[in-house]
């Protein structure tokens, strides 16, 4: 049911993206996992690239910010808009200190966190079997006696990550998969003027 944080991030990125080319901006993208996948320099010219690379893109193996972050840095010598769209599996400290090489380049840096309803709620009520979806690895739960402690976890991961991006003033939006897009990126759009307009 529902499309994959995958594809609602790949349709995020087509609208940010089509948004950013109507306005003559140049657009680019690099997906990555535990290292660079594909790089399509930002230009004003190829966003039909950016649309297929988007459209090529699996989640084939675990994905670690660290490594591809730094290694990203070094192809955005050029200040501009990144958006980084994520799961964030990553302990809060160690994503912080992955989007440094970015920061310090001056870039406006604004992240998008991507999250299954599931992941969410933890809504499930018979004991079953889970498998990791880019390490294929299992695990045997009994949703009632983990049900409130996972919804604890994700619930404290989710505002230790709101509250470090705000002090680095880096815009931070959570999504969720069961939201239809447009309306989500409505309210991210909007909530974003008016954080501009503050500042």
């Amino acid at each position: 049911g529902g499309v994959t944080k995958l594809e609602y991030g790949s349709y995020l990125a087509a609208c940010l993206g089509y948004m950013a080319q109507k306005q003559r901006d140049r657009v680019g993208i690099v997906t990555f996992d535990s290292e660079l996948v594909t790089y399509v320099p930002a230009s004003a010219k190829h966003f039909n690239v950016v649309l297929h690379t988007l459209d090529r893109a699996k989640a084939t193996r675990p994905g670690h910010l660290s490594e591809p972050l730094k290694l990203m840095a070094e192809h955005f010598k050029r200040r501009g808009i990144l958006l980084l769209i994520s799961d964030f599996y990553d302990e809060p400290d160690d994503i912080l200190e992955a989007i440094k090489p970015l920061r310090f380049l001056g870039n406006d840096l604004i992240v998008f966190h991507i999250l299954d309803p599931r992941e969410v709620d933890f809504a499930f009520e018979e004991a079953s079997t889970f498998e990791d979806l880019e390490t294929t690895d299992q695990m045997p739960v009994v949703p009632q006696s983990f049900r409130e402690q996972y919804r604890h976890m994700i619930n404290e991961h989710i505002e230790t990550l709101r509250a470090r991006f705000s002090e680095q003033r880096i815009d931070y939006a959570l999504l969720n998969t069961a939201e239809p897009l447009d309306r989500a990126l409505f309210s991210y759009l909007n909530s974003r003027e008016k954080l501009m307009r503050v500042r």
